[in-house]
C-alpha cells in the first residue's frame, strides 16, 4: 500500500519543479512511511511513497523497464502476480525485482491497456510511456484504491489524495455545487465529483489516457462491468459449495504478505467468515481487532469474542466513548473533503490498534453489497415478497412486472424514503439525509435554490441502465457503484492509511464478485432472510449465534451522545458565535433542527453530524 503523485505539463518545453513534486508527495507520507522516490524528465514528474508489504528490499518506485522508456508508480496489491510473472517468464520476460509492480509494467509492455484484464487485486497506478508519449492511469474494478486528478490547459496533476493535488501550484479551488448537493443528500460525494469543481475522481473500473502524439488529448474509458447473469441450473447446495470454495480461495490469495497480517472482526457474518477462513489457511493464530461502545445497542463485541475464541485468535479490542469527538480535526484532514459517515471514528481507532501489531489486515467489506445484506432491501419486503419465492426467470419477470404496478409512489421507512420512478418500473430505494426540499432550504445562504440535484439523478441513472434487473439486484448494483465505493471504501482507505495500515477486502476479488452475480437473487434474499446463500455456505464455520443475530452495522451512538455528553459541544460548534457554515447554510433552519433533536421530538443525529464535519472542513480550508 502506497501513495502516488504526478504532474505533467502539457507544454513539453516546461520543466517539473522537483521541490513542488516532493511537497506533493510528502503530504501523503502517511500512506508510505518506509520509502520515497521520484522520476522527473522535463515536463513529466512522478512521485511515490512506499509502505513495504511485498519484496521489502527491492520494491523501490518509480520503477522502470530495462530500457528506461517506461516508468510506473503503483498503489495497491496484485494477488495473482506470481502466476502472471511465471506466464511472462515463459514469454521471455526477465525480472529484476520480486514485486507485483514490475509484473504490471511487463504486462503493459506485452498487452498495452489490455493488461488490466489480467489483474486480480486492488490498484491505482500511472505508467509514463516515453515511446508512445502517453500517460496510462487506471483504477481497480471496485475502487478500493483512490485516484484523483486535475486537468486544465496548462497541466495534468494526479494523486492518491486530494491534498497532494492541492500542493501543486495554481490549482482552481472553486467548490462544486453538485458535490455539496451530494454531501448533504447522502453524506458522501458520488460519481467522479470531488468537493472542488475541477478535481475529479477516476471512477472504478476505468482507465485514463493522456496522449501527446499529435495534439494533447485526454480519454477516459471503462474496462469492466459486473453483469447479473443468473444461472438457474444449480441447486442451493451447489451454490453454497461454490461460494465457500471461491471465498476460501480469495481469502488465501489476500493473505500473501512479507509483513505481519491480521483481520478486522466486527462479529458480523462477513468479517467472521474472513477470520474463519484465514484461521484455516494459517499455521499461526490470527490477530483480530474489534471496536465496541458502552451503549449495548451498538456493541457487537460479544460476537467478535465468540469468533475469536472459537478460532484461537490473538484478539484485541477497544471501547469508543464520546470523548472521541476530539478526533474530528484529524479525520477532516484525512478525508480532504466533507465526509459524513460517523463510523469513520471507530474505523480510525480499530486501524490504530491494529497498526500497533500488524501492517496488513483483511476486512469483510463488500459482503452486504454482493449478498443483499442491507436492511434497506427489506424495507419493501411486504410489497414484493411474493415475487421472491420463484426460481423461474419467466415467473420472476411476470410477477415483478405486475407487483410494481400496485406499489405506491413513495413509502416512508425508518432509514429514509423509498422512491418509485414515475413510470413505476424501477424502484430507486435509497436513504437520504436531507430530502430535496430540505436541501433547498438548508443551502439557501449559498444561493443554491434551483441547482440540478445531481446526486439523486446519478443514482437514478444507474437504476435505469438495467430495467430488466429484479429489485434486489438493482439495489446491489447501485450500492456497488455508489455507497460502497464513495462511502465504505473511502472511509476505510483514509482511516486506515492515516495509520499506515493496509486493508484488503477478499469479498471484492472480482472473480468472486462475478460468481455472486450469477447466483439467482432469491438465493440471496430467501423467505425474507438476507444473505441466505452466504449463511448456508459459512454454516460449517460459524456458530448459529453469529449466523442468526440481527445485523447491527458499524454505526456510532450519536443519538445518545448529542443529547447528553456532546450536547454543549454541538451548540458551541453550530450556534455559538458565527460558525463558518452560516455563509453557506441557513442558520435559523439549523437552530430549528437542533431544538427538535434536543427536545427529544425526533432523532436528527444523522443531520447534525454532516453539519459538524462541514464546519470543521470550512475552518481547515479557510473558507469564509
Amino acid at each position: 500500500m502506497c501513495g502516488i503523485t504526478g504532474k505533467i505539463y502539457l507544454a513539453k518545453d516546461r520543466t517539473i519543479d522537483s521541490g513542488e513534486l516532493k511537497q506533493m508527495t510528502d503530504i501523503i507520507s502517511h500512506r508510505g512511511p518506509d520509502d520515497e522516490g521520484f522520476y522527473i524528465n522535463k515536463n513529466i514528474g512522478l512521485g511515490f511513497r512506499r509502505l513495504s508489504i511485498i519484496d521489502l528490499n527491492t520494491g523501490h518506485q518509480p520503477l522502470s523497464n530495462e530500457s528506461g522508456n517506461k516508468w510506473i508508480v503503483f498503489n495497491g496489491e496484485i494477488y495473482n502476480f506470481l502466476e502472471l510473472r511465471e506466464g511472462l517468464r515463459q514469454k521471455g520476460y526477465s525480472f529484476k525485482t520480486k514485486t507485483d509492480t514490475e509484473v504490471i509494467l511487463k504486462l503493459y509492455e506485452e498487452y498495452g491497456v489490455l493488461c488490466l484484464q489480467y489483474l486480480r487485486g486492488m490498484f491505482a497506478f500511472a505508467i509514463w510511456d516515453n515511446d508512445t508519449q502517453q500517460l496510462f492511469c487506471a483504477r481497480d474494478r471496485f475502487g478500493i484504491k483512490p485516484f484523483y486528478y486535475y486537468n486544465d490547459k496548462d497541466k495534468f496533476v494526479f494523486g492518491s489524495e486530494i491534498k497532494a493535488i492541492l500542493k501543486s501550484k495554481n490549482i482552481d479551488k472553486t467548490l462544486s455545487t453538485d458535490a455539496l448537493d451530494s454531501y448533504f443528500t447522502f453524506g458522501y460525494i458520488t460519481s467522479d465529483l470531488s468537493i472542488y469543481k475541477e478535481i475529479k475522481k477516476l471512477q472504478p473500473a476505468h482507465y485514463l489516457l493522456l496522449s501527446f502524439k499529435k495534439k494533447v488529448t485526454l480519454e477516459i474509458k471503462k474496462y469492466w462491468e459486473i453483469v447479473f447473469e443468473p444461472d438457474y441450473s444449480k441447486t442451493e447446495n451447489q451454490w453454497a459449495q461454490e461460494v465457500e470454495a471461491a471465498l476460501s480461495e480469495s481469502v488465501k490469495l489476500h493473505m500473501i504478505s512479507d509483513v505481519p497480517l491480521g483481520a478486522f472482526l466486527s462479529g458480523g457474518i462477513d468479517s467472521s467468515s474472513v477470520v474463519a477462513l484465514m484461521s484455516i489457511n494459517s499455521t499461526k493464530p490470527i490477530k483480530t481487532f474489534s471496536i465496541g461502545f458502552k451503549e449495548q445497542r451498538y456493541n457487537e463485541l460479544k460476537y467478535a469474542r465468540e469468533i475469536a475464541e472459537k478460532y484461537g485468535c490473538d484478539h484485541h479490542e477497544q471501547i469508543v466513548e464520546p470523548g472521541s469527538i476530539d478526533l474530528l480535526p484529524k479525520l477532516v484532514s484525512a478525508y480532504d473533503e466533507p465526509f459524513a459517515d460517523s463510523s469513520a471514528i471507530p474505523t480510525y481507532y480499530v486501524s490504530k490498534i491494529a497498526r500497533e501489531k500488524v501492517t496488513v489486515v483483511l476486512s469483510g467489506d463488500g459482503g452486504d453489497e454482493l449478498f443483499a445484506g442491507y436492511d434497506l432491501y427489506q424495507g419493501l419486503k411486504n410489497y414484493y415478497s411474493s415475487a421472491l419465492s420463484f426460481n423461474s426467470p419467466l415467473l420472476n419477470k411476470l410477477i415483478w412486472g405486475n407487483v410494481h404496478k400496485m406499489l405506491p409512489q413513495n413509502i416512508k421507512g425508518k432509514n429514509g424514503t423509498y422512491f418509485l420512478s414515475k413510470d413505476r418500473k424501477l424502484m430507486s430505494a435509497y436513504s437520504t439525509i436531507w430530502r430535496k426540499s430540505e436541501r433547498k432550504r438548508l443551502l439557501l445562504n449559498y444561493g443554491i435554490i434551483d441547482f440540478a440535484m445531481a446526486s439523486e439523478v446519478y443514482k437514478e441513472d444507474i437504476l435505469k441502465k438495467h430495467p430488466d434487473y429484479d429489485f434486489v439486484t438493482n439495489m446491489q448494483n447501485m450500492d456497488l457503484q455508489t455507497y460502497m465505493v464513495d462511502c465504505i471504501l473511502t472511509k476505510v482507505d483514509r482511516a486506515s492509511m492515516i495509520n499506515s495500515l493496509e486493508v484488503r477486502v477478499p469479498f471484492l476479488d472480482h472473480k468472486f464478485a462475478e460468481l455472486s452475480f450469477r447466483i439467482p437473487w432469491n438465493f440471496k434474499f430467501h423467505k425474507k432472510e438476507l444473505k441466505y446463500i452466504l449463511k448456508r455456505a459459512m454454516a460449517p464455520y460459524l456458530p448459529k449465534n453469529i449466523l442468526d443475530h440481527p445485523k447491527q452495522g458499524f454505526s456510532v451512538p450519536l443519538e445518545f451522545w448529542f443529547k447528553k455528553d456532546l450536547k454543549q459541544y454541538v451548540n458551541d460548534t453550530l450556534l455559538s458565535g458565527n460558525p463558518l457554515l452560516s455563509s453557506f447554510l441557513d442558520k435559523k433552519y439549523i437552530e430549528k433542527i437542533l431544538l427538535k433533536n434536543q427536545n427529544g421530538q425526533v432523532d436528527f443525529s444523522r443531520k447534525i453530524w454532516p453539519l459538524i464535519f462541514f464546519e470543521e472542513w470550512l475552518k481547515q480550508n479557510n473558507r469564509l
